[in-house]
């Protein structure tokens, strides 16, 4: 009997190929941003609760940003299917705040704590690979 990957190992998966997009993609610190934003998002997600900390990201904008609220998005929308029928055709951070916005108070939970599980993934491996300063 074979088995796939744990929900773990593709949460982890995921999070390690989003943190190279970053490293690969984002240049003049914006790698950096992304690693200390990342760092940032669980305490405001716990803080003000998912919509607000990426209403907050969305609004902030910048590489950095842009590019973790994309992937969190992926994860959630795509990987994930937290929202019911299919995933926008732009999957993106807006994308996310609008199923969030739309999404009942079951959603919300749901998204809300598999956002923090895979968030866990991301910040070790952007701290590892990216570098983060302390504030």
């Amino acid at each position: 009997m074979t088995t796939g990957p744990t929900l773990a190992q593709r949460r982890a998966r995921h999070a390690w190929t989003g943190v190279e997009d970053a490293k690969r993609t984002l240049r003049n610190g914006a790698d950096k941003d992304y690693a200390r934003e990342a760092k940032r998002l669980p305490v405001r997600i716990v803080t003000s609760g998912l919509g607000q900390a990426l209403a907050f990201l969305n609004a902030k904008g910048g590489g950095g940003r842009e590019l973790l609220t994309k992937h969190l998005a992926q994860w959630l929308l795509i990987e994930r299917r937290l929202a019911k029928g299919p995933a926008p055709a732009d999957v993106d951070g807006k994308a996310l705040c609008l199923v969030i916005i739309e999404g009942d108070s079951d959603l919300l939970r749901r998204a809300t704590g598999e956002a923090q599980s895979w968030l866990q993934w991301l910040t070790r491996f952007a701290e590892a690979e990216i570098g983060v300063e302390e504030d």
